[in-house]
């Protein structure tokens, strides 16, 4: 079986460490600061209004009299499990082998395609971005109008999530690449450790006795995604209870 590269020293978000320990590529650490980083992927109307808006230049914005409770926290934890679940069950081993319709006999097993699992890979890249996205706009519409540091947070998350939201398609959009070429080494080896065990006289591993390995890849690596957009959510959340706290030690004093 092909094994992991050692990547020794790489630092970074879990999804960037296993992503790297699972390709053959030397991808260097950036020397840039994240500032500079950012400013290389904010074009020039979302950094005006990035500036402006941390200048104090905030928009006005109705009162916002909703109040945060713990059902928002509830709802968060209800999408992560909700998006978790999903890629536990799209990761899971192959379902039994199809029977043939006239003699209900298993069908020929047959060496798996990565075709299926691009597949189940982008569906659930787009499930996240669809949910996560729609939780965070909401909290952002909760955090808006409560005060004008929280509505300058609010406009601050909205210019980077509207900013971002290119490059980030662009790099997770590389994720279900870099699981097939892990994929497509597992094959390779996989054929031929048969072939030498068919050369031998021992005992032919099954086509598939490799693929619970890469399910597990896969499955490590979408989760550790899932980490990654949920953080943002996470800072809203946190911030809409740290500030139903300070409302509520005001009504008791």
């Amino acid at each position: 079986m092909a094994q992991l590269s050692r990547r020794a020293g790489f630092s970074g978000p879990t999804l960037v460490r296993l992503l790297a320990r699972l390709t053959d590529a030397d991808i260097p650490e950036s020397r840039l600061p994240l500032s500079d980083r950012l400013s290389q992927w904010l074009g020039w109307t979302d950094a005006i209004a990035l500036a402006a808006t941390l200048d104090g230049n905030t928009p006005v914005v109705p009162a916002n009299t909703r109040t945060f409770d713990d059902e928002q926290g509830r709802e968060c934890a209800r999408v992560r499990s909700a998006l978790a679940d999903a890629i536990m069950r799209d990761t899971a081993a192959n379902p039994p082998p199809l029977r043939n319709a006239r003699n209900k006999a298993p069908a020929e097993p047959t060496e798996p395609d990565y075709g299926t699992y691009r597949q189940r890979c982008l569906s659930l890249q787009h499930t996240m971005e669809t949910n996560i996205g729609n939780l965070r706009s909401r909290l952002r519409g909760m955090l808006a109008g409560k005060t004008q540091r929280a509505t300058r947070l609010a406009v601050l998350d909205a210019i980077m999530d509207r900013a971002l939201i290119p490059r980030e398609r662009s790099l997770l959009g590389t994720v279900p690449f870099m699981l097939q070429g892990r994929f497509e080494r597992l094959r390779a080896a996989a054929r031929t450790e048969r072939a030498e065990a068919a050369a031998q006289g021992l005992p032919v591993p099954a086509l598939d006795a490799w693929l619970p390995a890469f399910l597990s890849d896969m499955r490590n690596v979408l989760l550790a995604e899932l980490d990654l957009r949920m953080q943002p959510v996470e800072g809203l959340i946190a911030t809409l209870r740290a500030s139903a706290d300070v409302q509520t030690l005001n009504k008791k004093t």
